[in-house]
């Protein structure tokens, strides 16, 4: 039975399940799927890395076949999902497909092996917690000889037999948990993605873009051996790959050359790392401990599902967790900071925020968000023309300078517990939550010891806008909580964010959060727009706490939303049943017109002709 035959026929059988103890409810009835055009590939729209961009902007500003009014009329929905991804068996247990990685997009893509070869597709990559990889047929290219349906597997490629660790996220096996990312070189197209086995350990791999074939002298594999020797701020000890994840996407430098893999550790094992291999060689070239300290303690993951952000320079900027109560100013600890490196891993900057010794307690920490890179308001600028923000579990959200990034490069500063002298950019107001001037809270109620697990607030990176009007905001996600010591969660749970005087003396204000929008465990918000106009935000919303795990019957399902940026009204979201159970802390992709979202499959939204 082909994709589109298969699809038809789940969407046809209604069947009854439990979500999360509530009442059963059945799967709703689809229309038959859609069998869409390819846009022509002269207007390539590509996606090729977590958020759209190695900054991580969440920006597409090129698609003008989705509006407000458009996604809110009828003819907007579901149209075709791709047949399951493959499951595995591990002993007597049967995993499905799961995807914490994001899909990527590209277009025009020549297929070179497999039943499809000879044909020019556009494709949405996936990556699975079994370890697999797939290009799958984003639309029918519509030319007679290569007419093939869209949801079609065009390759896959198996990476090994995923990690069962003695502590699984969500209950599956880890094979690939970070965004992979796509180099469209010319000479070689080719996808980089990290994957664990439970007997190589964590592996890169480069893969043909083409036919997911592994590229020669690849994968590298990334142990505690290889990393010793090139450690930027060891000695510190990387664990085995059951108690390693790699949850964050993954980066490249601007030329190419580097790929950046990130790093944390399960049951609070040892330090996070980041890591760069050398693309041309393939070899490991650099790494860096968020501590260096062989103790099995949690200490600096770098566990945020974006991953690192890569400026034009090739600048490395990413968030770390707690480091051990009590660590403070120690030398080379590197906890609930954000940090800067050059592209050979040499630290170049740093920002840890006033109170991270009760983050560092508390487990509520930076490391829950990644950086994004804001355009530059104007080179020529005095002060800040060049921005970086990012969140955290406490629910606050920071604005930094990045030619500002004046902290020490040998320790944390000493602990504090006055706000205002927090080192990033703050709002000129008191914030009531400290009675004087401080970060920006969000997502609240504020708290200093609830924070960690399914108390956090925010697992999200920021996603940029700028209207027509040419005012800039950020869009965030998360889970305000009904109170401080409450792991329910209640409205709001997205905020649109303006940056108040860009060049000057820049800050974030709140310039709406509605009431109507309540997310349990939200990704990455994504915004698309034509130019400055028709924007829409797009959210993946888990539809389950943090801790809640992926397998059984009571499994909740994910729910997709396309929110008005200009409103912030709900105007399009996924029927009960319609998305299948999918990861944590994914992302939608937009091109053209099409929505793709990646569950235990691939599944596609759009408009219905």
């Amino acid at each position: 039975m082909n994709a589109m035959a298969s699809a038809w026929f789940r969407a046809a059988s209604l069947v009854a399940f439990s979500v999360g103890g509530c009442a059963a409810q059945p799967e709703v009835a689809r229309l038959p799927p859609v069998n869409p055009r390819c846009p022509a590939f002269a207007d390539a729209v590509d996606t090729l890395t977590f958020h759209g961009d190695r900054a991580r902007t969440g920006w597409n500003r090129s698609e003008s076949a989705l509006a407000p009014a458009s996604v809110a009329s009828p003819a907007f929905g579901w149209l075709w999902d791709s047949e399951p991804l493959d499951a595995e068996t591990i002993g007597r247990a049967i995993y499905p497909a799961h995807l914490y990685a994001s899909p990527l997009y590209a277009d025009g893509v020549a297929i070179t092996g497999g039943a499809h070869a000879g044909m020019t597709a556009s494709v949405v990559v996936v990556a699975t917690t079994n370890a697999w990889v797939y290009a799958v047929n984003a639309c029918d290219p519509g030319v007679a000889d290569t007419s093939i349906p869209a949801g079609t597997i065009l390759w896959r490629a198996r990476l090994g037999t995923p990690e069962v660790a003695s502590r699984l996220d969500g209950g599956v096996p880890v094979g690939v948990l970070g965004t992979p990312i796509i180099d469209r070189d010319p000479s070689l197209p080719r996808i980089y993605v990290a994957s664990a086995s439970g007997t190589a350990g964590w592996q890169v791999f480069a893969l043909d873009l083409g036919d997911g074939s592994v590229l020669p002298g690849w994968p590298v594999t990334i142990d505690d051996a290889a990393l010793a020797p090139v450690n930027r701020n060891g000695p510190a000890r990387f664990q085995t790959s059951a108690l390693m994840s790699q949850r964050g996407a993954l980066n490249l430098s601007p030329d190419g050359g580097t790929v950046y893999v990130p790093f944390g550790s399960y049951q609070d094992r040892g330090a996070g790392w980041l890591v760069a291999v050398d693309t041309r060689a393939a070899t490991i070239a650099a790494a860096f401990s968020s501590a260096p300290s062989a103790a099995a303690t949690a200490n600096g993951g770098i566990w945020a599902p974006g991953g690192p952000a890569v400026d034009a320079n090739g600048n490395v900027f990413a968030t770390t967790g707690n480091s051990p109560d009590g660590s403070g100013s120690a030398p080379r600890v590197w906890g609930d900071s954000l940090l800067e490196w050059s592209p050979d891993l040499s630290l170049a900057g740093s920002y840890t925020p006033f109170n991270y010794c009760q983050l560092d307690s508390a487990d509520v920490d930076l490391a829950g968000s990644s950086p994004a890179l804001l355009p530059d308001v104007d080179a020529g600028a005095p002060l800040t023309p060049r921005l970086v923000a990012f969140g955290g579990k406490q629910g606050n959200v920071y604005l930094l300078g990045r030619d500002q990034l004046r902290g020490s490069l040998d320790a944390r500063p000493p602990c504090t517990t006055d706000a205002s002298s927090d080192r990033s950019l703050l709002p000129p107001d008191a914030q009531p939550q400290f009675g004087t001037r401080g970060p920006l809270n969000v997502f609240g109620p504020y708290s200093e010891t609830h924070g960690g697990g399914d108390y956090a607030k925010m697992h999200t990176t920021p996603a940029f806008f700028q209207d027509a009007g040419g005012d800039r905001f950020l869009f965030v996600s998360g889970a305000t909580k009904a109170a401080a010591d409450s792991k329910e969660s209640v409205a709001p749970g997205l905020a649109r964010l303006r940056i108040v005087g860009a060049v000057d003396a820049p800050y974030l204000a709140i310039d709406a959060a509605p009431s109507t929008i309540a997310f349990v465990n939200p990704g990455s918000p994504v915004i698309t727009s034509d130019g400055g106009e028709g924007g829409l935000v797009w959210v993946l919303d888990e539809n389950a706490p943090r801790s809640a795990s992926l397998l059984g019957p009571g499994t909740r399902q994910p729910v997709l939303y396309a929110i008005d940026a200009t409103t912030l009204a709900p105007i399009w979201r996924s029927s009960p049943g319609l998305l299948d159970v999918g990861g944590k802390y994914a992302t939608p992709v937009v091109a053209h017109g099409f929505v793709f979202v990646g569950t235990d499959r691939v599944q596609a939204f759009g408009m219905r002709p």
